[in-house]
């Protein structure tokens, strides 16, 4: 490849699983804002000359800090009324790659994810020993009580109450991006709460290297949906590898694991995939899924429904 004619490129999502009847008009402008936000942070790396990873790593800082979203501020809740935080980081040019898992007090897991990869010999610290690392390399904690929103606490109940009555949960969300920058380098960026009255210390796909995250050289690839069957399917590696090694199209690839695969399964859920030639693909098999892209002119794009196939540019 040319690195001198690569055009950066940035997608980011928010989450699959959006319900249409559940989201009113304010919440819906709320939420493509801040994704058109995170979009401009991320691209105002690429445009100064700055990595892929220092791309992923901004676009998704600035989705854990809003509130609609099942990672950092907005959260999640466990069965006993915690905020367990998981997400993972990868370099796809050198196959550097960090997560962390279980974290209660780090404000942006994915800065800590970043940490562990530069800063550490290890891919994954979990728990009170990831905590214990983010304090020694000055990574920002909080008090607990800064990611309780009232919106997911409301979610907690009603999910217990449904539990009770023998209903599915299906309370989960993540945010992720992927990026392409100038000298042809691909990274990948996932982060999440988790799901909804988790028990046990439940760990899901997203900090799992191959399964929710992962970018090689040729891919990069962000998923978000049931984590348990992108780990039982390796997802995001399947889709990279096909690309990589058996020569399919970023959508031939996506389409394969994302709506055939894991759906075969019994999961469902949705990814963001970027090859590198700069195509791309969004797949998902919910009702809607939060996503966006920007290119090379600096204009972010973004989308909900399954019918936005030409998706207006974002406003602000």
């Amino acid at each position: 490849m040319n690195h001198a004619a690569v055009s950066p490129v940035l997608l980011v999502h928010g989450g699959a699983g959006v319900i249409r009847r559940d989201m009113d008009a304010a919440t819906e402008h709320a939420v493509r804002d801040a994704l058109a936000e995170a979009l401009r942070r991320g691209h105002a790396r690429l445009a100064a000359g700055g990595s892929a990873l220092d791309a992923v790593a901004a676009a998704v800082t600035t989705l854990e800090d809003a509130p609609y979203f099942n990672a950092g501020h907005g959260a999640v809740f466990t069965h006993d009324g915690h905020n367990e935080l998981d997400a993972a980081i990868m370099d796809g040019a050198a196959l550097r790659a960090g997560a962390i898992a279980g974290v209660q007090r780090v404000r942006n897991p994915i800065v800590l994810a970043r940490a562990v990869m530069e800063h550490s010999q290890h891919v994954m610290l979990a728990g009170a020993g990831a905590e214990s690392f983010a304090e020694a390399q000055g990574v920002a904690l909080v008090d607990p009580g800064y990611f309780r929103t009232e919106r997911r606490w409301r979610e907690l109940e009603a999910a217990k109450t449904q539990a009770r009555q023998g209903g599915p949960v299906d309370h989960f969300g993540t945010v992720g991006a992927v990026a392409l920058d100038a000298q042809g380098r691909l990274a990948a960026a996932t982060s999440t709460g988790g799901m909804t009255d988790k028990r046990w210390g439940r760990i899901g796909d997203a900090p799992v290297i191959g399964a929710g995250t992962y970018a090689n050289a040729a891919c990069a690839m962000s998923g978000t949906g049931w984590g348990e069957f992108y780990i039982r399917t390796a997802a995001a590696h399947a889709v990279c590898m096909r690309v990589a090694a058996m020569h399919e199209t970023v959508g031939e690839a996506a389409a394969r694991v994302i709506n055939g695969e894991i759906p075969a399964l019994g999961g469902s859920g949705g990814a963001i995939v970027l090859g590198a030639d700069g195509a791309f693909a969004m797949p998902f098999n919910t009702d809607g899924m939060y996503r966006g892209r920007v290119g090379s002119d600096g204009v972010p794009h973004v989308a909900i429904w399954p019918d936005e196939n030409t998706w207006a540019a974002a406003q602000g």
